[in-house]
């Protein structure tokens, strides 16, 4: 008796823990339990701690209302330009509703695949490889477009789709970058061009500017040059008047005799000599008697007065001062005109005072010759 009363006991606590089992169900945070009553839709678990009927009602499915991350492996899919690409995609989606995600479909999962596979070949089957290459965004906001209205009665919301990869074949891909090595170079060649094209004009730009400058710098150095020789002339030439002036002025005041004349003809003969290629000499005709005057002073040379007669006129050498130049750097033109007269009447002078005979009157003694010039008196000795 105590036996079954004990195995009896057993049974009603066993039989009190299953209810409790199948009473009380706790759903997780973020997630939504299904409760189906002889296999049909009853309720909906919130998170927490639940209470069903034993037996009765029933967990079918505990739904996850988290947002979710599916990543689909390559999918082959043809361009319009008949290249087969592979591309993969990578969908976020979060179940909005927990009811119709168990009931409308089901394995949204999968469903949400072979939606993506269909739409993706059917927006890549428009486009060319290229455009299928640089028109990512394109592609993700049609496919996003196409899921979030199909999905919708699913319970389900997609809230990004992302193309992981677009794989060409292995030959498109040697001939892009064969492509983009041949474009690489083409704008490298096309920049090398264009900077010898700039570094040219600029070279020729340096040339002309350099050959402006040097020309004006010739320019003005052969204006100065000239206008520097013209006033050197100009001094020179002012300078030599002076000159002959003062020797003028020196022969009027020394009043030379033979000797002394004989004595320059003596040191003029070393120049006369002076060249190797001198080998002809030309000796003047008076050397003989400028040697004869300089060994006896008592014998006259032709033409050469023993002592001046007459009065001693001094020539007007002029101003030494230099001359100003005027603002142009040319001498004033009155003290140049001055200049040439005084240095045109030196020479003159000069000339008359070297040649005697053309002065000289015609005597009326018939016993003269006209053409000789009468002797000196002697020179008289100094009183001691």
């Amino acid at each position: 008796m105590t036996t079954v009363v004990l195995v009896l006991a057993a049974l009603l606590l066993l039989f009190v823990i299953l209810l409790l089992a199948k009473t009380v169900r706790i759903i997780p945070q973020a997630r939504a339990g299904i409760v189906e009553r002889f296999g049909k839709y009853k309720q909906t678990l919130p998170a927490g701690l639940n209470i069903v009927v034993p037996f009765i009602d029933k967990v079918r499915y505990v739904i996850d209302l988290r947002e979710q991350v599916v990543s689909f492996p390559p999918q082959p899919v043809i361009t319009e330009d008949n290249l087969v690409v592979s591309i993969d995609t990578v969908i976020w989606f979060q179940v909005t509703d927990p009811i119709a995600a168990t009931y409308e479909i089901a394995n949204y999962i999968q469903a949400v695949e072979q939606l993506t596979m269909t739409t993706l070949r059917n927006i890549v089957g428009g486009m060319d490889l290229e455009q299928t290459l640089t028109s990512r965004e394109e592609i993700n906001t049609g496919l996003r477009g196409v899921l979030d209205e199909a999905t919708g009665k699913w319970g389900i919301r997609v809230n990004r789709v992302e193309i992981k990869g677009i794989d060409p074949p292995p030959s498109i891909k040697d001939a892009m970058e064969k492509q983009m090595r041949a474009d690489r170079d083409k704008r490298a060649s096309i920049l090398t061009a264009e900077g010898q094209r700039q570094s040219a004009i600029l070279t020729a730009e340096g040339n002309k500017q350099s050959a402006i400058l040097n020309a004006e710098g010739d320019r003005e150095s052969q204006i100065l040059r000239a206008q520097a020789d013209r006033e050197s002339s100009i001094l020179r030439a002012q300078g030599e008047g002076q000159a002959i002036q003062t020797v003028f002025q020196a022969i009027h005041d020394g009043n030379p005799d033979q000797s002394l004349l004989a004595y320059q003809y003596l040191q003029m003969m070393p120049k006369i000599a002076e060249g190797g290629a001198n080998k002809l000499w030309i000796v003047p005709s008076e050397i003989g008697k400028a040697l004869e005057g300089l060994g006896s002073t008592m014998t006259d040379l032709a033409g050469i007065p023993q002592h001046s007669s007459g009065s001693k006129t001094r020539v007007d050498m002029g101003s030494t001062e230099r001359p100003q130049l005027g603002g142009s750097g040319a001498l004033a033109t009155s003290e140049l005109e001055k200049a040439n007269a005084a240095v045109e009447a030196a020479i003159a002078e000069a000339a008359q005072a070297a040649n005697p005979r053309a002065v000289q009157p015609t005597s009326t003694d018939p016993s003269v010759d006209p053409g000789e010039v009468p002797p000196a008196p002697p020179e008289e000795p100094p009183a001691s």
